[in-house]
């Protein structure tokens, strides 16, 4: 009963026999071995952009930060969600990775929506040179309380950024799963809804550690290029990375493994209705914020469940206070371990 994260769970084993094959003589390391040519080629033909630059990193702090760095001059800020990834849980890498640019924070909930975006923009565009620039957008699918922006929401968001020509970098740590929740292509969820840059994840969904990083505008490639390395992120041996990123886009197993992710999720989240949870956020993809009773996750982490308390603490007087529960369904988990936490949450 292990709902902590979708990044402790298993690599899947197409991708460890992918690892293991690709580990058979030699190759040319940083990135200039066949099978990373044939995964860049791979991912542009999957998302329809055959100009698209595309490269591969082991984190998603790297991707999202050495994107945005591309992205952003030093004398300007980025504007996200306040529960952003990249303002939450990157240690400051984006400010550190551009030089010195801040983060600005769209005022509102889990998701931006187009009107907070524009309002934003319009109070950082007021003080000159003695404030920072405007520079990037930033929006996350799926959004760090389990949400997924429709693809409306996605084009209201890039047009506020058209309209100040700022780029738009989409973080993708969970984009498959944001992808067969809306039942679209890659290319739809992407620059045709006005994003430049994506960081395109695979660590969450059952792969070993690697991220690509796609510029759709392939003019900033070089830049990327230059930052990787001087970053630390340009690995000698890239066909282990390609390796993984090659298994999981073979035979749809990317898809396989969010559709697998996403359906344990709504088994979960209608159990957990039915016990009469309530729900922070909608869950629409693989996450899910639910208060539940004190006493009952009690007996939840009695019976081995592991999972993170959002608020509150375990230990404490009053055994029906109402405490919001993380749980966060991967690829490999099963119904029989689903149907045992339902049922001690209803024992």
């Amino acid at each position: 009963m292990f709902f902590a994260s979708d990044n402790s769970g298993p690599v899947h084993p197409q991708v460890l026999a992918a690892l293991s094959e690709a580990n058979a003589g030699y190759a040319m390391g940083y990135g200039d071995d066949p099978l990373t040519l044939q995964v860049q080629e791979r991912i542009r033909e999957l998302f329809e952009a055959p100009q698209a630059a595309v490269y591969l990193v082991a984190t998603g702090t790297a991707a999202n930060a050495l994107a945005l760095a591309t992205l952003c001059q030093p004398f300007q800020t980025v504007f996200c969600s306040p529960v952003a990834h990249i303002h939450e849980d990157e240690c400051n890498a984006p400010e550190f990775f551009s030089g010195g640019a801040k983060l600005t924070l769209v005022p509102g909930g889990d998701k931006m929506t187009s009107a907070a975006l524009a309002a934003t923009i319009a109070k950082e565009n007021t003080r000159g040179v003695h404030g920072p620039q405007c520079g990037p957008v930033s929006i996350t699918q799926v959004t760090e309380r389990g949400s997924v922006y429709s693809l409306d929401e996605l084009r209201s968001l890039t047009s506020v950024a058209r309209k100040h020509d700022l780029p738009v970098h989409l973080d993708g740590a969970r984009f498959a799963n944001a992808l067969v929740r809306l039942s679209c292509s890659p290319a739809d969820m992407s620059w045709r809804a006005g994003v430049d840059a994506l960081s395109f994840g695979g660590t969450k969904n059952g792969l070993l550690g690697v991220e690509a990083v796609l510029f759709f505008d392939p003019d900033r490639a070089w830049e990327f290029e230059l930052r990787r390395k001087r970053g630390g992120h340009l690995f000698s041996k890239g066909r282990y990375l390609a390796a993984q990123m090659a298994a999981y886009l073979t035979d749809d197993l990317w898809l396989i493994s969010a559709r697998a992710a996403n359906a344990a999720c709504d088994r979960l989240a209608a159990g957990l209705r039915a016990a009469g949870a309530e729900f922070a956020h909608a869950p629409d993809a693989n996450m899910i914020f639910a208060a539940i009773p004190r006493a009952v996750h009690q007996r939840l982490h009695d019976a081995g469940a592991v999972y993170h308390l959002w608020d509150g603490a375990l230990d404490g007087d009053d055994p029906q206070e109402m405490l919001t529960a993380r749980l966060v369904c991967d690829w490999s988990i099963s119904n029989a371990r689903i149907d045992q936490f339902l049922n001690v949450l209803n024992s």
